[in-house]
Order: structure tokens, then C-alpha cells, then sequence
């Protein structure tokens, strides 16, 4: 499979496919020629000596600081230099090409001015597997990721290290290996290749997509865990939320009713009350509003992945630079916020309707804590302890990194975005969530075997991948095995694949 790299057209899915299934890349014809076009137009404005921010001019509170022509070409050096000040473990490799990815899909609209030599690099690197090795904190958000970015710039002069064929090499020596020319860097290379929110938007992508796999994994558990309550099933009726109109509710509503099709409970034949709990009966309505929340998030980043975020940025057709701020990372920082909100809110509904298999007083039957010998047992006691824990972790996590801005560079940059903040947080609240959701999907196992009537078709097949991994708890064991497993089926999104092959997307 090879994406072709236009400026357009680029999607969560597609960068996934290269990001993480190292999918090759192309440089269309035109936009190879867009960018010819534009280095053009920038060249004649350096020999005519046009002030131009961050080709001849300082950067930052430096802007008024003109280059003579002998500086020009090593300020771009020494610019990548000064902003590789990132701190800690390195970042996943995904994150890194996704990153490669959006800036050359920048490039590609030829607005960025800078030599084609440096767009075909990036290419090269992301289809021969050469991964610059990136600290995983360091960015605001604004200017762009301009740490992490640097660091992926410095393999551009053979600096920097790199992943390559499993082995962490110097960046020459990852280049060399890989057969890719170091194009080193003249006017303008340097900030056109780090003045973008191209980390934080390609860790947003791949969370996204993710999540939405993690959502219809929670419509799943949810589905397990109202056939085990015996739940009145006219709430997941989708004319119900037709009429209010929210489109996520209503996919939900459709995604539990196809999970129970066919099951006792829908077809009336065990009784149930005429109204249940609102963590049952609003499932829906809730993990909906995380569709919807989530849907709003990915119009978002992909304007972003197919916008041109710089500066300067050149337009060629009026032989023109306009200085400007289309770096700052809030428009994709502010919607990725309400998305780990989102994922954090779904888990508090799971772990409700776990308290509810778990309770006696609310569970219609089922026995104490999910086991035969409630007292010399606890059954499943302890493991809403476990999902609570990571609940509160979650809602920590939670609070929202776009409003807390750092005013850095001399008051220059006096709002950033924290972009970077909200994408990694965002990584630690799905982390916990698995766990959470694989204790309801254990739990609601656990009490379906309780159960003597038909289930659903999708809550059938969900049960038996569950019960090949985690067997029944008949007697109390250490569950800590369990919940790392579960935690794994949940991030593999095995229950998902199996369940969708028995009954259809649940889209």
C-alpha cells in the first residue's frame, strides 16, 4: 500500500497506516512542483535582500534582528540547535513518522518555501524506516512542536540519533546505513521544517483512532452487562434517539440494539423493570455524546493534517509572505481536551454498571460480588477497587492542559496551546480506560454465566473470546493476571474484530 502525499486528502486512518503500519509514502508530481515553484519565488526575495522573518531574521523576540547574507544559511543550523531542547524517554516511533508524515503533507501544498530536497528526505526516511529518536516532552504547543521537530531535523545535517533495522544509531551513520543522501540545510530548511503542531496532530490522529475502536469496545461490555441485569431493552431503541436528534446516541442505541438482537431480553421473553438506572437506560445518551465529541475532534484534526500550519508562509500566485500564527496548536488542543473527557466520562459509566453486577441489593439476583461462596470468597470485590483507582487517575488527567497557557520568549509567545500536554494525557486516560473496560467485560462475563436464558448474538460471541482468555472465577485466585489480560484483549481490539465479524460493524 502506498499513500500518495498531495496536501490533501490525508486521513486519521492514513496516517495510521504509515505511522504505525509503516505503509510507503509518495510525492505527487504536483505538489513537487508547487514546492519547486515557491523555493523559487523565496530565492529571488533573499537575493533582493526582502526582510523576511525567520529566513534573514532572528526568530522568537530576535524578529527585528536582520541577518547579513553570511548568516543566513548558518542561522538555520545553529536554529535547530537551540530548539532540540526537549527532555525525557524517547517517543513511541508512531508518534515520530506521523509527525514526518503531516509536515511533508504541509510541504506539499508549496506555501512553505523551503528546497524540495528537504520534503523528498522526509519521504525517504519515513519509506526506509530511519526514525529520529525524539524526546517525549519538551513542546508548548505553539511555533509549533518546535522541540520534537528539531529533533527530526537534525538527522537533515546527519546529526541527531535514529532508529533503524531495530539498532539505535547516530544520525549519520542510521542515514548512511539507509542509503539517503543528508540534504543539510540552507535558508529557510530549518524553520520549514519544525514551525508546525505536526507531533501533537499525529499523536491526536492516532488516539482518535484508537478511541473510537475503545468506544464500541465500551457499546460491547455495555451490551454484556444490561443483558446480565436483565435491563428493559426499549431504551436501545434507535427511534428514541432519532427524535432528539444527537447522532452519536443514535449510533449507540443501534450498536447495543444489534448486540442484543436475537437475545431472551429483546424478544420479551424475561421480564425486566419498566425503568432501569441511568447508568443503564442513558448508555446511549452518554457513550453518544462521546461519538459525537469525538467525531468534532476528528473534523479537527484533519483540517490540521491538511492545512498549511508555518510561518512565514510564501503564496508564489502574488509573490507574497505573510507572517502569521498558523502553528499555534489550540484549534486541534482545545477539541483533543473534550476527547479525553470524553474517554474518562464513558469509564465512570462502566464502572457504575460494574457496581451494579457487583452489589446484590441492585444486581436482580445475581450473587454477591460474582461468586458461589460469598464470605469465605469476595469474587470480584476487589477488582472495582482496581477500576476506581484508575478512574480517579483519569479524572485527573482530565483537567484541561488548553487553558493553561505559559507565557515563554520574553513575552513574545505570551499564549501557547500546550498541545503536547493534551496528547500525552490523552494517551495516559485511554491506557487506564482499557484497564477499566476489561474489568467490566470480566465482571459481565462472569455474571452471564449466571444466567440461564438466550443472549444476544453479539453479546454470545463477545463472551466466548473473553472466556478463552479469563476463565470462569469459581473460586477466589489472585486477579491480577486477569486484569493485565483483559487489559491487553481490550487494547487489541480482539472482542471488537470478532464481534464485528458475527454481526457487522458497529459504526
Amino acid at each position: 500500500m502506498t499513500i500518495i502525499i498531495t496536501g490533501a486528502e490525508l486521513t486519521i486512518e492514513k496516517v495510521v497506516e504509515v505511522a504505525r503500519n509503516r505503509a510507503k509514502v509518495e510525492l505527487h508530481q504536483d505538489a513537487l512542483k508547487r514546492i519547486v515553484v515557491c523555493r523559487g519565488m523565496l530565492e529571488k526575495k533573499i537575493d533582493a535582500h526582502e526582510i523576511m522573518y525567520g529566513v534573514n531574521t532572528g526568530i522568537g523576540e530576535f524578529s527585528e534582528v536582520v541577518l547579513n547574507d553570511d548568516q543566513v544559511k548558518d542561522f538555520q543550523k545553529y536554529l535547530i540547535y537551540n530548539h532540540a531542547a526537549g527532555i525525557g524517554d524517547a517517543m513511541p516511533e508512531e508518534y515520530v513518522r506521523g509527525a514526518m508524515l503531516g509536515r511533508i503533507n504541509v510541504h506539499a501544498h508549496g506555501n512553505s518555501g523551503i528546497r524540495p530536497e528537504i520534503t523528498q528526505t522526509l519521504v525517504e526516511m519515513l519509506n526506509k524506516g530511519v526514525t529520529p529518536y525524539v524526546c517525549q516532552k519538551g513542546s508548548v504547543g505553539a511555533s509549533g512542536d518546535l522541540a520534537p521537530m528539531s529533533q527530526i531535523a537534525l538527522l537533515l545535517m546527519g546529526e541527531g540519533k535514529a532508529f533503524f533495522n531495530g539498532e539505535f544509531l547516530d544520525g549519520k551513520e542510521a542515514m548512511e546505513k539507509a542509503g539517503i543522501p543528508i540534504p543539510g540545510l540552507e535558508a529557510r530548511d530549518g524553520l520549514g521544517t519544525i514551525n508546525g503542531s505536526n507531533v501533537l496532530t499525529a499523536m491526536s490522529a492516532l488516539f482518535l483512532f484508537d478511541a473510537n475502536n475503545w468506544l464500541k469496545q465500551a457499546e460491547i461490555a455495555a451490551s454484556m452487562s444490561l443483558e446480565a441485569l436483565k435491563a428493559n431493552m426499549g431504551p436501545y431503541t434507535a427511534r428514541l434517539h432519532e427524535v432528539r436528534g444527537f447522532k452519536g446516541a443514535v449510533r449507540s442505541a443501534c450498536a447495543i440494539g444489534r448486540m442484543v438482537a436475537n437475545g431472551d431480553l429483546k424478544t420479551g421473553k424475561v421480564d425486566h423493570k419498566v425503568q432501569d438506572a441511568y447508568s443503564m437506560r442513558s448508555s446511549p445518551q452518554v457513550i453518544g455524546a462521546a461519538h459525537d465529541a469525538l467525531a468534532y475532534a476528528r473534523s479537527q484534526v484533519e483540517i490540521e493534517l491538511n492545512g498549511v500550519g508555518d510561518n512565514p508562509i510564501f503564496f508564489p500566485e502574488d509573490n507574497i509572505q505573510l507572517s502569521g500564527a498558523n502553528f499555534q496548536g489550540t484549534p486541534v488542543s482545545l477539541p483533543m481536551d473534550m476527547a479525553g473527557i470524553a474517554i474518562t466520562m464513558v469509564s465512570v459509566l462502566s464502572e457504575r454498571r460494574m457496581n451494579r453486577l457487583n452489589n446484590p441489593a441492585l444486581s436482580v439476583g445475581l450473587p454477591p460480588f460474582l461468586t458461589k461462596g460469598a464470605g469465605m470468597f469476595s469474587g470480584m470485590m476487589l477488582s472495582q477497587y482496581t477500576a476506581d483507582m484508575q478512574i480517579v487517575e483519569q479524572r485527573i488527567l482530565s483537567a484541561p492542559a488548553s487553558i493553561q497557557s505559559i507565557p515563554a520568549a520574553a513575552d513574545q509567545e505570551d499564549f501557547v496551546s500546550m498541545g503536547m500536554n493534551t496528547a500525552i494525557k490523552n494517551f495516559q486516560i485511554l491506557d487506564n480506560a482499557y484497564g477499566v473496560l476489561g474489568i467490566e467485560f470480566m465482571a459481565a462475563a462472569q455474571a452471564l454465566d449466571f444466567r440461564e436464558y438466550k443472549f444476544g448474538d453479539g453479546v454470545i460471541k463477545a463472551k466466548e473470546i473473553i472466556r478463552k482468555h479469563v476463565d470462569f472465577l469459581d473460586i477466589d485466585r489472585p486477579l491480577y493476571k486477569d486484569h493485565n489480560t483483559m487489559k491487553e484483549l481490550v487494547s487489541s481490539c480482539e472482542i471488537l474484530k470478532e464481534v464485528e465479524k458475527e454481526i457487522g460493524p458497529l459504526e
